[in-house]
């Protein structure tokens, strides 16, 4: 496997302007989601930086743009605030830091294990319900500083109780800067949005409104001077009485980077008509999360804003992800001291409308016409994520909703589930077949199966089992039947031994495969003789209906039985 990602230089031009647009659009987002998670907006700088570098450099898709996003920065968020309520600023800064670069090894972990084509796999519900849920919640942390105040403690619980004494100390200029940057990135027109990031003439627009028309100019919160030079090295912290939180919430971190990043990955390749490597870009996200970890800076993942206006711009290959990298370093080291003016209002109004984007709005809205099981998931998610905790939201969403899948295809298969002594138009046979299950006079049960047995079908097997009542002989028919289940297989066993325990004379009819291997290792080819063991139904029914009438002699039963596997 190639070490680096897909970098050439067919397509410089390209993707040179991919990367300067992708970072014009990256530093106001980077500002703004560095002073929503509380570790300042150097945090927010450097994880743009440092993990678009790495993720570019080793990742498996080539236009993926990587910096701090608001699901990840949401979830981040949290960690800070939960360690320095109990350890100060600098020890629970850094044991938030651990927990960013923890969150990296996670994600080499999945990555190794090839678990990337699984990581996607959920329902849309849940997903839509928890990222609709970490929009509201970065929604209501920006009410505080919306309204020109500092953030109240107890995150999203906390900001709510607290919106009386919010709105009764609202600041008139900061509320004003906040609503005009929401204004600007909502209402640009196209043809303008097309030539420059709203976001950034926002943060423009915001800063210079603020110094010039705005009295009392110097009340306003503004970010403050930022550190130039490059970061200090941040050791990882561990606490043995955190130790535990610190491994959920990296494994929670972790695991929304990876989802974050993949479907990202998936919008780029229906963009560039491509596929990327799962796996190699949980392997390039986690090392880019554990080197931003070291430096300070916040988690990353697949942005999919940045993603889709590299590719837009030219972007083609992994070039385009180092040279945003490159540009945002140069910023950062020369012109750091230019961010020092910008008012946390308008970084407050550029992270209220991401957040606003980040809620899935035309499924909110739709959902309820599709399926009313799964929008009663998707809100309940939304509340659990918004309320309790992310991982209780997901799942639980995703307890619920393979339950209720299960039970579907449970209920769907269990049709393919029959048993019958005579003629029965559900059941295809063919003139032969048919006419020796009629000549047994209902001494014949044909008992088919078709389709994969899931467990959930082992009841519809003992449902059709328990209303045998009088026969001579079974046919057990699995020709159909591509894959059994344990417990699909034990009902069935359940079922041929108490058929042999009656006397019965029991025949099955085309185990192979995967099945016959499982009925193998189960030892019930030991309870049913070998010639009774057969790949044609027509030559099982035969066989049957000459043994109950006892007419059968030992030229009828060279059949065709059924092959070792």
């Amino acid at each position: 496997m190639q070490i680096t990602n897909k970098i050439h230089f067919r397509n410089i031009k390209g993707d040179l302007f991919g990367g300067v647009t992708a970072a014009v659009i990256a530093l106001p987002m980077a500002l703004a989601f560095g002073v929503a998670s509380g570790a300042g907006p150097t945090a927010g700088l450097w994880g743009a930086v440092l993990v678009g570098f790495f993720a570019a450099l080793f990742g498996g898709t080539p236009t993926l743009i990587s910096e701090p996003t608001g699901p990840m920065t949401v979830v981040l968020t949290g960690i800070i605030a939960n360690f320095i309520a109990q350890e100060g600023t600098e020890q629970g800064l850094a044991m938030a830091f651990t927990v960013v670069m923890m969150a990296g090894v996670f994600q080499i972990i999945f990555g190794l294990l090839k678990l990337g084509r699984y990581v996607t796999m959920m329902p849309y519900t849940v997903i839509s319900g928890f990222m609709s849920g970490i929009g509201i919640i970065l929604v209501i942390l920006q009410i505080a500083p919306f309204l020109g105040q500092g953030s109240p403690g107890g995150g999203v619980v906390g900001t709510l109780r607290a919106i009386p004494e919010l709105l009764s100390g609202i600041q008139p200029a900061e509320t004003l800067l906040a609503a005009g940057t929401v204004a600007i990135i909502w209402f640009m027109p196209e043809n303008i949005k097309k030539l420059v990031p709203p976001q950034l003439v926002a943060l423009v627009a915001g800063t210079v409104v603020s110094l010039l028309v705005f009295p009392g100019a110097d009340q306003i919160r503004r970010i403050g001077e930022i550190p130039g030079g490059f970061p200090s090295l941040i050791m990882p912290t561990f606490s043995a009485e955190h130790l535990q939180i610190m491994v959920i919430d990296a494994a929670v971190l972790g695991m929304l980077g990876c989802i974050d990043a993949l479907l990202t990955s998936m919008v780029a390749d229906s963009l560039t008509r491509t596929e990327h490597n799962s796996n190699k870009e949980l392997l390039g996200q986690g090392l880019g999360n554990i080197v931003s970890g070291l430096f300070g800076g916040l988690a990353g993942a697949g942005a999919t804003m940045g993603t889709v206006v590299n590719i837009q711009s030219g972007g083609r290959s992994a070039l385009s992800g180092l040279s945003r990298a490159f540009i945002l370093l140069v910023v950062i080291l020369g012109a750091s001291g230019l961010a020092a003016n910008i008012p946390l209002a308008v970084l407050a109004g550029i992270a209220l409308k991401v957040g606003i984007d980040i809620i899935d709005w035309d499924f909110l809205k739709r959902a309820h016409q599709i399926s009313w099981k799964g929008a009663l998931i998707m809100y309940g998610v939304i509340l659990l994520t918004v309320l309790v905790d992310l991982i209780v939201a997901v799942g639980i969403g995703l307890f619920i909703a393979n339950v209720l899948t299960i039970d579907k295809m449970s209920r769907l298969q269990s049709d393919s589930v029959r048993s019958i002594s005579d003629a029965d138009d559900q059941m295809h046979l063919n003139p032969d077949e048919q006419r020796w299950l009629d000549e047994a006079n209902g001494r014949v049960l044909l008992f088919q199966l078709s389709g994969p047995m899931i467990f959930g079908v082992a009841k519809a097997i003992a449902r059709e089992h328990n209303a045998i009542k009088d026969c001579s002989a079974i046919v057990f028919d699995i020709s159909d039947v591509p894959h059994m289940g344990v417990t699909a297989s034990l009902a069935l066993e359940n079922a041929i031994e108490e058929a042999v325990d009656k006397d019965r004379d029991v025949f099955i009819v085309g185990a192979a495969g995967q099945t016959r291997r499982r009925l193998e290792k189960l030892k019930l080819f030991s309870k049913v003789s070998p010639d009774r063991c057969l790949m044609s139904l027509e030559e099982a029914l035969k066989q049957a209906t000459l043994t109950v009438t006892g007419s059968a002699s030992d030229d009828d039963f060279v059949g065709t039985t059924a092959p070792a596997v």
